[in-house]
């Protein structure tokens, strides 16, 4: 299986859990694509450079994983999740979504912790969420063939 781990990349933290959580799923057998590990490893970080990378990555995968934490979902990862759904309209084989939601303001029953209510249903449509990375696995596991 083929995942697009999806999430904001911007700060050192953000990159290091993400790169965690996918040598986790890489030691389980599941193909990773991380958006930073092949965009931002090339000397052109252009819009058109970054889009097709991703593009490609997007396109190839049989999943996504989304990262939700933090005050508001990342505009990126909101416009993956969009874009997989899509690809998923038109290809049966797409596994689906997953988001990952962490965030101690979620689990604590807090209103306005970030998660849009359109995205929220869109992942629901599409996959599902999950409160903890063992729960992302054992979702891609079920969706294995």
């Amino acid at each position: 299986m083929r995942v697009y781990f999806s999430g904001p990349l911007f700060t050192p933290y953000e990159r290091s859990f993400i790169e965690d959580c996918a040598a986790r799923l890489r030691a389980d057998g599941i193909e990773v694509f991380v958006p930073h590990e092949n965009a931002l490893a090339s000397a052109d970080t252009s819009p058109a450079t970054i889009f097709a990378k991703d593009w490609d990555g997007l396109s190839k995968a049989d999943a996504v994983v989304a990262l939700l934490d933090g005050p508001l979902v990342d505009d990126g990862t909101a416009c993956e999740i969009g874009i997989f759904y899509a690809l998923m309209q038109a290809d049966p084989a797409k596994k689906g979504i997953v988001g990952l939601l962490t965030d101690l303001r979620s689990t604590l029953g807090h209103e306005g912790h970030g998660l849009n209510l359109f995205v929220h249903g869109c992942i629901e449509d599409g996959g599902k969420i999950c409160g903890s990375l063992d729960e992302v696995v054992a979702t891609l596991d079920g969706w294995q063939d």
